[in-house]
């Protein structure tokens, strides 16, 4: 994936290490290591662990606690669809099971062709324009799976 590095244990102690010293630092460097590699190998969870003197159970649990982290590498493209009360008023629901079940994935899925990972956010501020969605980045309101299919050629080209 572009601007990520290839999961590395050593170049991940070493980003570790970096952070270590900070107050708090588990999710400062659990973002790091996201930064560095696109996501968070499971092989991290020992080395922050002990470099925290933490328990792999902490550790996990951070990890899974919060959406944005991943545990394995991202698609080509992102599609981050809005769970917001606002954008479920206007039909949010419905359309991201028709996402999920076109693309052939699960939340925080990636289709089997490596093109599009589909992650849940909440509240993108886009609220008069939902359903919303960042695709690659980009804003994208009043989507539907037109919409979606056109943002993601858009990004292709």
């Amino acid at each position: 994936m572009p601007g990520y590095e290839p999961w590395n244990a050593d170049r991940a102690a070493g980003i570790i290490a970096e952070h270590a010293h900070r107050e708090g630092a588990t999710l400062p460097i659990l973002h790091a290591l996201q930064e560095a590699f696109g996501y968070v190998d499971a092989a991290a969870v020992p080395l922050v662990a002990e470099a925290l003197n933490l328990s792999r159970a902490e550790v996990h649990g951070c990890l899974t606690f919060y959406h944005d982290f991943r545990k394995g590498p991202a698609g080509r493209h992102t599609v981050k669809l809005c769970r917001a009360e606002a954008c479920q008023a206007v039909g949010a629901d419905a359309l991201h099971a028709e996402v999920l079940r076109r693309y052939d994935v699960a939340w925080h899925g990636t289709t089997r062709d490596g093109q599009v990972t589909v992650e849940p956010v909440f509240c993108l501020g886009l609220c008069a324009c939902g359903p919303a969605a960042l695709v690659d980045g980009a804003p994208v309101g009043r989507l539907d799976l037109d919409a979606l299919a056109d943002a993601l050629t858009e990004r292709a080209a």
